[in-house]
Formats: C-alpha cells, sequence, structure tokens
C-alpha cells in the first residue's frame, strides 16, 4: 500500500528530533482551548483577546481565539466542528435554534460555560430618521447573511410590521454607505461602549434610533438603556436611548467527562473564574464589569466543571461566613453562652452581624 507523502522536515528529522518534537507537540495541543468568535469584531472578537492577553500561560494553558462566521453559526460550528472547544454566541440565537429543531436535542447537547453580559441592538441612521417606522421601504443593512445581527434584526422590524429592503453588507463597509447616503439605516450587535460605534458623531448627523420592547419579543430579548457616557459624540448629556438587549454566552458542546475536550474546559474554567476581577479592570473590554460567574441561562444546562467550581466557591463562602459569624459571637461582651436565645435576640444578633460584616460596630 502506498505510504502518504511526507514533508521535508520529515524526511530531514532525525529520530532523536521526531521524539523531541512530539513531546511539546502533545502539551501544546492538550492545554490549548480553541473558542470561536465572529467576523464583526465588534464585541466578541476584543473579549477572546482579552481571554487570551490574561489567561494564557506558556505551554500549560493557551487560549486561542478563532474568527468563526457569526453568533448563529457559531452553535452549529461547536457542535459540528472538530478541534473548536468553545464558542461565544447570544441567548436569543440559542433559543432560535431550539426553536428551528435542526439539531435534536440541542439543549441536551450544547452547555453554556457562562453568561458573560448583555449585547445591545443598535439602529444606526443618519438626520432625518427618528424611528423605526421612519424606516419603512428603505435600504436598512442587517449585517451579513446568516449573522446574529440579521436575525436579531429580523425578529425586531418584523415585531414592528416595518418593511424594509434589507442590505447584507459587514458593519464598516455599511457605514460607508450610511455614510454616502446610499443607505439610510445600519444594524449593529454591540455591546456598550463599542469602539466602532463610538467614532460616530452627532455633529456629523449619525443618531442611535430607539426600540422598545414588543410583547412579541419578551423572552429573547431584555429592555436597556444606552447613555451619554456610553456614546458621548451620539447622544446628548442627560439623554438616553432605550433598546434591546440579549445575553452573550460561551457554549461548548456537553462531551463526556473523560473527554480531553472536556478536560480543556475544564481547565478554563479553573483558570477563569478565579481572576474575573483581573477583566473587570482596565484595559479590559467595559462587558466583563457586568459578569456575575452565577447568572443563569434560562432553559440551558450549565458546564458541569462550571457548576462545580461554582458549588465549591459558595461552600467557601457560606464557611467563611461562619468564620465571621464564629468571630462575631465571641467579640460580644458577655460571650453568649449555651442558653436558649429568643426569636427575638436572634434576629438582633443577625442584625448586629451584618452591620459587623460591613464593618459597623454593633450596638
Amino acid at each position: 500500500m502506498a505510504q502518504p507523502p511526507r514533508t521535508l522536515d520529515a524526511k530531514l528529522a532525525t529520530p532523536a528530533q521526531t521524539q523531541t518534537r512530539s513531546q511539546p507537540t502533545d502539551e501544546i495541543n492538550a492545554n490549548t482551548v480553541m473558542v470561536l468568535t465572529t467576523g464583526s469584531g465588534l464585541t466578541y472578537e476584543p473579549m477572546a483577546a482579552d481571554l487570551a492577553t490574561v489567561l494564557n500561560d506558556g505551554d500549560n494553558l493557551r487560549i486561542l481565539p478563532v474568527q468563526g462566521y457569526s453568533a448563529y453559526q457559531n452553535v452549529r460550528d461547536v457542535y459540528y466542528l472538530r478541534g473548536i472547544d468553545m464558542a461565544f454566541t447570544r441567548t436569543n440565537i440559542l433559543e432560535r435554534w431550539r426553536r428551528s429543531g435542526e439539531i435534536p436535542d440541542l439543549d441536551q447537547k450544547i452547555v453554556y460555560v457562562l453568561k458573560v453580559a448583555n449585547v445591545e441592538e443598535n439602529i444606526i441612521v443618519r438626520s432625518g430618521i427618528d424611528s423605526i417606522e421612519q424606516l419603512r421601504g428603505k435600504k436598512v443593512n442587517f449585517n451579513q447573511v446568516g449573522s446574529g445581527t440579521q436575525m436579531s434584526a429580523r425578529d425586531i422590524f418584523g415585531a414592528f410590521g416595518v418593511g424594509i429592503e434589507e442590505t447584507n453588507l459587514s458593519v464598516s463597509d455599511a457605514l460607508q454607505k450610511l455614510k454616502d447616503g446610499e443607505i439610510r439605516a445600519v444594524v449593529a450587535t454591540a455591546g456598550k461602549p463599542s469602539s466602532v460605534l463610538r467614532r460616530l458623531k452627532r455633529s456629523e448627523g449619525y443618531r442611535i434610533v430607539p426600540i422598545p420592547l414588543k410583547d412579541s419579543l419578551i423572552g429573547d430579548y431584555l429592555p436597556s438603556t444606552l447613555e451619554h457616557e456610553d456614546y458621548p459624540d451620539l447622544i446628548p448629556e442627560r439623554q438616553t436611548v432605550e433598546t434591546l438587549a440579549s445575553g452573550i454566552a460561551i457554549v461548548a458542546y456537553n462531551w463526556p467527562r473523560n473527554s480531553d475536550h472536556y478536560r480543556r474546559v475544564d481547565k478554563f474554567v479553573n483558570a477563569l473564574f478565579p481572576r474575573l476581577a483581573e477583566f473587570q479592570q482596565s484595559p479590559r473590554h467595559e462587558k466583563w464589569k457586568d459578569t456575575i460567574l452565577a447568572a443563569n441561562v434560562p432553559g440551558w444546562k450549565r458546564f458541569d466543571g462550571a457548576e462545580e467550581w461554582l458549588k465549591n466557591d459558595r461552600a467557601q463562602q457560606l464557611n467563611a461566613k461562619l468564620d465571621q459569624l464564629q468571630q462575631f459571637l465571641a467579640s460580644r461582651d458577655p460571650p453568649i453562652g449555651g442558653k436558649a436565645i429568643s426569636d427575638a435576640d436572634r434576629d438582633q444578633m443577625f442584625e448586629g452581624f451584618m452591620k459587623w460584616m460591613k464593618g459597623s460596630t454593633p450596638r
């Protein structure tokens, strides 16, 4: 049987060199976590770069961001593509996939590692447009075909019953078309504050159109608010713009515990979760400040390793509080003995304990 062709390096390598190379190769592959981002670069890409910057530890752990196509495609890719460990997506996109039924038992096969924060929908226009209704019949960019933004834009305009002429350009190309007057609006999904949207100026005619929450959108979307501090050149002082948001989630395939993929994702959890505070400082993306590790994605299963880390962390916190309570009781003068405590005394003790925890001197 013919042997597969070998590379020039393989032909020139001595047996000793081949053996030496295999060891770091195995180690690098064993500890490299591949994370899918998306092509727009508005939110997931900089957040993935943060993961790599903070967590990379030589051959012990390497976060390798891989540019995916969209939040929608990422769900399919994390299920089917070999070599991918995790992916950024959105909670409303997960629900869309579940409703489609294209991947049977999706909610059993895809788990979330972390709900990072919420990401906002933005409809960018030029002067003369103040509402979604005024875009009826006009050219509006929904981002590229198959993108998460396209899905969200269709949800929003459908809920308002506003028909438009859809274009499918990247955000950067669409903003140029908007500037040139060739289209009337750009829908951009971006976690506030987005560096791309911060470049736009109200003085140059740019505006953000409000998106009220319609009943038909409840469940997939939450109400959110854009403020002057988010986009100081777009939103005047003391003014806000209502909009919609959905959750950013990092998801993985529901790998068996004895698999290499499970071990890599678990290694990622044990590296990230204890160091969240480092992500919540400048110059990391502002959205990390909204991250609550215990936040749930309703209707979806959390990765077992993440659930176990949170359970252990809660136990440690409880033990620490019990230790503090013992210190508090020991600090009482006279100390409380073994006699029965009335409900009123217990309530008073608890109130005093809470004040003591906050640094106040209990009575």
